[in-house]
């Protein structure tokens, strides 16, 4: 049995207290001499837990010492989850948390480990699933870890419920995992050979221009707009002047998006597309991007686990989530070591067939290809069709092609569907929904109860009653994909916690040394990377096999006699990220091709016969 160590600082010092063994008197220790101090309880038969304030304000420095740990407990995030939870009975989460300003515990430290520096702005999208968190922490706000340890346990033993306790603490769990993944992930790197891409933007943008300048091929591009558009002053660059000469020569487009524009046969539309297919390339992986993320061969970029409402990572610099098509080329292992690529196939119509309990709808993905066993089972004619109905009903589609397959799927596989079309009500009547493992959505906003409250007065007319339908929809929409996004999300993360505990054992039990060992490289959503020594590529395949086995027994135990697996995988061994056919689902980047080489890779799928990515 572990013992959890809790991790404090106070007066330039810290402690390190045996929370097992309260008549311990904690051990004092300076900053500089704490890696020495977790690389010797580490080494404990039984090992430790490292109850700490976040992994983010204590991790990096140990990894850059050289050390690592096995398990943690990061109060600062599984704090957000326990607030929220509807788990916690009533009142609880209000009792045990009461408002503080400033919340010293609100604050993103991500950045206190980290070698660039990030605007908190960084990858934000104005949606639904906006990034959460941000700024860096008041020193006059000091957190009071063994407080906040304590406040946690008290809520967690509030939870009545056996089968909710243990949800909550599976998630604690594997989101203190997450974050311990996410310092190694960064602190890794994946692998990435600069020389290869300073030929990749050479061959496509010209030599490195100077600063301020555009690239000759861009320069060359914004030539030919210009002289068919008869615009001598055009910066193409300027997305209001390019409307307005595009409309100036007769196009009717409302915007320069590339969906827009590729429906016209005007001579100027390939040109700018090219132009911003390439100017994308430079401006979000060109020589600057290279030279702030890429180090030693290694593109090294700052994950955020949950940086999205649901649970879901972002990232904060590098584009670490969308690396596209065009650079993967110099995503290449070391000499004598291989990438093995791993995409969870189908995650969320699975994990949607998994909380409902729809035994029909599991039955049609067993054989590999979840859309495929659509068409088996004619619910649809094509598996196109299968794949667009499935995400009408995950994102609440009601127009279009998958508008009409919805009610398909909902007379073929009614518990799925009925579990999204109760979280979309909930979510259009202002109600909060939470995932399988328990966490709960943001309430509803101000601008919603207004919306709501306007249209319900006396004075209220066709405009806000229309809003107010209007608000509720897309709430409901989002809670509708909440449930599922955010329960795929905590499936992933158990994955993963999994993956990391079994390459550490494989790195022990190899030996070689930490220079040897596999390490997770990449992690996207339901895809992760492993750069492995060739020798032990055959044990990592089999590691994260059975870490998915064991993802799916931990949230669906009851569900092991149904379908085995719950979500087969996508193993691809390969020395180049380029070689992929898991990597195609990634953004692209328009008509730039990529121009890789011939190379090989080994593909081994759960059902070999079946293309189930996608």
């Amino acid at each position: 049995m572990h013992r959890d160590l809790l991790l404090d600082e106070a007066d330039g010092h810290l402690t390190v207290t045996d929370l097992t063994t309260p008549d311990l008197a904690p051990a004092r220790v300076a900053p500089a001499d704490l890696p020495a101090l977790v690389a010797a309880r580490e080494a404990e038969p039984d090992g430790v837990r490292w109850v700490w304030d976040s992994t983010f304000r204590h991790y990096p420095a140990l990894l850059a010492a050289g050390v690592r740990i096995n398990r943690c407990w990061d109060l600062r995030l599984t704090r957000a989850i326990l607030r929220g939870s509807t788990l916690l009975p009533a009142g609880v989460a209000v009792r045990t948390w009461p408002t503080l300003e400033p919340d010293p515990w609100e604050h993103w430290d991500g950045d206190l480990g980290s070698a660039a520096a990030i605007p908190d702005a960084e990858d934000l999208g104005a949606t639904l699933f906006d990034l959460v968190g941000g700024g860096a922490p008041r020193p006059d706000a000091r957190r009071d870890v063994a407080a906040e340890h304590a406040r946690q346990l008290a809520a967690l033993d509030a939870v009545a419920e056996p089968g909710h306790r243990r949800r909550l603490q599976l998630l604690l769990a594997a989101e203190s995992s997450g974050a311990l993944a996410a310092a190694e992930l960064r602190h890794d790197g994946l692998p990435f050979a600069r020389a290869e891409h300073e030929a990749t933007l050479e061959r496509l943008l010209g030599p490195r221009p100077r600063t301020g300048e555009r690239p000759t091929t861009l320069e060359r591009l914004a030539a030919e707009i210009r002289t068919i558009l008869d615009a001598p002053r055009l910066n193409p660059d300027s997305q209001p002047h390019l409307l307005r000469e595009l409309r100036r020569n007769g196009l009717d487009v409302s915007s320069t998006s590339k969906w827009e524009l590729q429906g016209n046969e005007h001579p100027v539309v390939p040109v700018v597309l090219e132009y911003k297919s390439l100017a994308r390339l430079a401006s979000a992986n060109g020589w600057a991007w290279m030279d702030t993320w890429v180090r030693e061969d290694r593109f090294r970029s700052d994950y955020v686990p949950s940086g999205v409402v649901t649970g879901r990572w972002s990232s904060r610099g590098g584009g670490a989530l969308s690396l596209p098509k065009v650079i993967r080329s110099a995503v290449r292992a070391d000499e004598g070591w291989s990438l093995v690529i791993v995409d969870a196939a189908q995650l969320e119509p699975r994990i949607l067939a998994a909380m409902a309990g729809d035994t029909a709808m599991l039955e049609a993905g067993a054989r590999g290809d979840l859309y495929q066993g659509l068409v088996d089972a004619g619910v649809v004619d094509t598996r196109e069709h299968a794949k667009v109905g499935m995400l009408g009903a995950l994102y609440g589609s009601t127009s279009g092609t998958s508008g009409m397959l919805v009610p398909r799927l909902a007379r073929a596989y009614p518990r799925a569907l009925a579990l999204v079309d109760g979280a979309a009500r909930t979510g259009e009547a202002g109600g909060v929904v939470t995932t399988w493992l328990g966490r709960s959505s943001p309430p509803a906003s101000a601008a919603w109860r207004d919306a709501q409250a306007n249209a319900s007065g006396v004075d209220a007319g066709e405009a806000e009653e229309s809003r107010a339908r209007s608000r509720a929809r897309e709430w409901g929409r989002f809670t509708r994909n909440f449930v599922v996004q955010g329960t795929a999300a905590e499936w992933a993360l158990s994955w993963m916690a999994g993956v990391r505990q079994r390459l550490r054992v494989l790195t022990a039990t190899a030996g070689g040394g930490s220079d040897r060992a596999p390490h997770l490289a990449f992690f996207l959503h339901d895809e992760l990377v492993v750069h492995t020594p060739d020798a032990l590529a055959d044990e990592v395949t089999e590691a994260v096999r059975e870490a998915a086995a064991q993802a799916s027994h931990l949230l669906f135990p009851h569900l092991r006699a149904v379908v085995d697996p719950l979500v087969p995988l996508d193993v691809v061994r390969s020395r180049s990220y380029a070689s992929s056919p898991v990597a195609e689902v990634l953004d692209e980047l328009g008509t730039v091709e990529d121009a890789t080489g011939p190379s090989s890779a080994t593909i081994v799928r759960d059902d070999p016969s079946s293309p189930s990515r996608g």
